[in-house]
């Protein structure tokens, strides 16, 4: 039986009937608890997820559909290393690289060479092929291998290393590697060049023209293995490639790459905030994923997330799903939750094989506040269309300012808050008369509000809750795919494009045959190959 026909789903949807019409300004009045009632606080975190369109038996009953997933076996087979990645056949246990004393000796054995090769770049031990200490690091990779420790080094800005620049190169358009080389010195410039198996097509054309602008200086092919670390698996490769084995750091096919920033992925961010700050890291995921495997269905952070999803998505009919930290230094954060969830859960296709009855991922988007308020807020506010929101804020700023600079912060939480109340309660035709408004202007200036949001509270933006924020989204992605059914840990999506691409590289040199392909595609060619 699938979820959608279980008693639990079917109680929703009758739920879901009566509710669908109620406004989160009905709920709070209703309610003077709201907030106590649908907020959680675990290891300084605060979750207030009371301005959901959600009452007491709609939270019951999404628990009701969590136990009828079964998400504890599910969890359970995750942490035993079952092999849930069921179509390649694998494990799904990027966990347990965090796991401390408890990791497998391999990833332990990983993290004891990469804190290694930390220390000596950061004393200058290792040194550039004319002995000059490195002064800058560029990460090539692209996808996961990008994603995670390039936006980890951004959110992590107050805490870098300040004589050693970390650069991330991750298009095949050259327009992302030619302006980076042109201003960096290949004297004292490390690469790291990230890919499992060493053919991901992007991140290797790029490593090549890193390679050849480090021999155009130095005439000596010796200097790659004083240049370039690898990620990856394929040692024959790497080694072709001139990398010295010592300069390789392997990770498993039981880490897929969005879920691999806690591998020697992070090689980048360690580099970029030091080895004690990475440690912090894997400690805040791992105090997440202890709370994810010991906290009761009612108090889960992750799951609350999931099933809030679950609820706005199936139930309410939202499409699309919003990101919104206050906070510049998590501005690269929704790229990577896009990453995370729209890999991860974008299919239609369940376990069994069956096509899904409905939509099952949001489109996830967003930018930092206050910036997107000047954006595209207007349409959340005025669009008509239900696009639940995440708020994500700070209590102390990783850049505080003293005397009336400290105005910047105060702001900033008092725009996130006000943006998060405006959209839930909006702003009544009543409202808009007693503040003198014109009649003729009335239509313009009612907010119709009742549009959800969560908050997410941080202390403070460091390591550990970097580490706790990233692990609280993974487990909600893998709860979402639990609830729908689906392998979150395959992403079969992304070989077709790859697998055309090759075919048409040659065609765009005027090389082969082109018939094989349709009318659009053969007109395009034949207009770039039109000189």
């Amino acid at each position: 039986m699938t979820l959608n026909n279980t008693p639990a789903w079917q109680a929703l949807t009758t739920h879901a009937a009566s509710l669908r019409q109620c406004h989160l300004r009905e709920l709070f009045a209703e309610d003077a608890q709201r907030f106590a009632r649908f907020s959680r606080q675990h290891d300084g975190l605060l979750l207030d997820f009371s301005k959901q369109r959600i009452d007491a038996d709609t939270h019951r009953l999404l628990l009701d559909l969590a136990a009828a997933a079964d998400i504890d076996g599910w969890r359970q087979k995750m942490l035993d290393g079952e092999a849930i990645n069921h179509t390649e056949g694998r494990a799904v246990r990027h966990v347990a690289l965090r796991a401390g004393d408890n990791a497998p000796p391999e990833a332990r054995a990983v993290l004891e060479r990469l804190q290694v090769c930390c220390e000596n770049i950061h004393n200058g031990t290792w040194r550039g092929y004319t002995g000059e200490r490195i002064t800058d690091i560029v990460n090539i990779g692209i996808g996961g291998s990008d994603l995670g420790p390039r936006m980890a080094v951004r959110a992590l800005a107050a805490q870098q290393k300040p004589d050693l620049r970390v650069h991330f190169v991750a298009n095949v358009d050259s327009a992302d590697i030619a302006p980076l080389l042109a201003r960096l010195n290949p004297r004292t410039t490390l690469f790291i060049i990230a890919s499992k198996t060493f053919t991901t097509q992007e991140t290797l054309i790029n490593a090549a023209t890193a390679r050849a602008w480090l021999l155009a200086a130095a005439e000596d092919e010796a200097a790659v293995s004083r240049h370039f670390i690898a990620i990856s698996t394929a040692r024959e490769r790497t080694r072709a490639f001139g990398i010295a084995d010592d300069n390789v750091f392997e990770f498993w096919d039981w880490v897929g790459g969005r879920f691999s920033l806690w591998s020697a992925i992070g090689l980048s961010l360690a580099l970029a905030v030091g080895w004690r700050q990475f440690e912090q890291l894997l400690a805040g995921a791992r105090a997440m994923d202890e709370h994810f495997a010991n906290a009761p269905a009612s108090d889960n952070l992750p799951l609350t997330l999931a099933l809030l999803s679950l609820w706005n998505t199936h139930f309410l009919g939202a499409r699309s799903a919003a990101v919104l930290p206050y906070s510049q230094s998590l501005e690269r954060l929704p790229a990577y939750l896009q990453q995370l969830e729209m890999e991860s859960n974008g299919k239609q296709i369940d376990r069994e094989g069956r096509p899904l009855t409905g939509i099952a991922c949001p489109v996830v988007w967003g930018e930092p506040g206050t910036n997107g308020q000047h954006s595209f807020y207007q349409l959340l506010h005025q669009g008509g269309q239900l696009i639940p929101c995440d708020f994500i804020a700070l209590r102390d700023s990783d850049f505080p300012l003293s005397g009336h600079h400290a105005d910047h912060h105060r702001s900033l939480l008092a725009n996130c808050l006000a943006q998060s109340a405006a959209l839930a309660f909006g702003q009544t035709a009543e409202e808009v008369r007693a503040a003198g408004v014109a009649e003729s202007l009335l239509p313009y200036r009612v907010f119709p509000g009742n549009q959800p949001s969560t908050t997410l509270l941080l202390p403070a933006l460091n390591a550990y809750t970097l580490g706790q924020l990233l692990a609280l989204y993974e487990h909600k992605t893998f709860c979402l795919g639990v609830l729908w059914n689906i392998n979150s840990f395959d992403q079969w999506g992304v070989e077709l494009g790859k697998t055309l691409a090759r075919r048409i590289e040659p065609l765009i040199a005027g090389e082969g045959d082109d018939s094989a392909f349709d009318v659009s595609t053969r007109g395009l060619l034949a207009a770039l190959n039109r000189r």
